[in-house]
């Protein structure tokens, strides 16, 4: 059976616009950060929000988010605000802070709308098996240090690799919990919440030998998922000099969405 978690959400309110993450969230490196899905999932909502107070309907189409420094599992605040509030294209950027104002991450969104436009059709492929014929390969929380994104926060479904074993790996992901307390994650928060596992599964060495971590994520879409599954059919390229990239194709039950990147910073293994 799957751990089980208390968490409401992997945020819950603090107060004065501001947000405590929960164990749901926290990462894989240390107890006292959070993975960086989690911190993706977040500031989308709040820049989906932003822009539909502007003009609601379009559609995302990309999100960046710079990880500047480790998140800390301790109070944040999410300011966000609309940089194009256009008819056809918008733009706006979001902030987490720490409750000392120090800037932690960035993110912007990118969102254009949709209309019935004659085209060809390049995406009726069929997606990977689905998630009922994966396997549930997380660690058991007796084989990790703490609960976590990856083993509270999130049900697996791995249809090809697994967790801890280096190589490419396609892995079935959706939220346990949802972002923040009784509201229903977005369809961009799932797919935020799931591609920062592209690294994490798809490394070419493990845990124990090398440090892969990603400062940045970047997501472009052509259309939403649907329903609570997302799949990464993830694969990393690395070589012998510091950095790397983690890419994955996504996907929902019905197709493919779109793409995640990850740029690498590769590190020897400190004893």
């Amino acid at each position: 059976m799957p751990p089980a978690t208390d968490a409401p959400a992997l945020f819950v309110p603090a107060g004065d616009d501001r947000w405590l993450p929960t164990e749901a969230g926290r990462g894989p490196w240390s107890p006292d950060a959070l993975h960086g899905g989690p911190v993706a999932a977040l500031l989308a909502g709040a820049l989906e929000r932003v822009l539909d107070a502007e003009r609601p309907g379009l559609v995302p189409a990309r999100l960046t988010v710079e990880l500047l420094r480790p998140v800390p599992v301790a109070p944040l605040t999410v300011v966000a605000r609309p940089t194009r509030p256009g008819r056809k294209v918008q733009l706006a950027d979001a902030d987490l802070l720490d409750g000392a104002g120090t800037l932690l991450a960035t993110a912007r969104l990118l969102r254009i709308r949709t209309d019935d436009v004659p085209a060809p059709v390049t995406t009726d492929v069929a997606p990977p098996p689905p998630p009922a014929d994966g396997t549930d390969t997380r660690p058991d929380r007796g084989d990790d240090e703490w609960a976590a994104f990856h083993n509270v926060g999130t049900d697996h479904r791995f249809v090809a690799g697994r967790f801890g074993v280096p190589g490419p790996a396609t892995d079935w992901i959706r939220l346990r919990v949802p972002v923040t307390p009784g509201v229903e994650p977005t369809p961009l928060q799932r797919v935020a919440a799931a591609a920062d596992f592209g690294n994490g599964i798809s490394g070419v060495a493990t845990f124990e030998t090398l440090l892969f971590i990603n400062p940045d994520l970047t997501i472009h879409l052509h259309r939403l998922p649907v329903g609570e599954w997302v799949c990464l059919d993830a694969v990393t390229w690395m070589e012998g000099h510091g950095t790397a990239l983690a890419e994955s194709r996504l996907w929902d039950e019905r197709g493919p969405l779109g793409r995640s990147l990850q740029s690498l910073l590769v590190d020897r293994r400190t004893p």
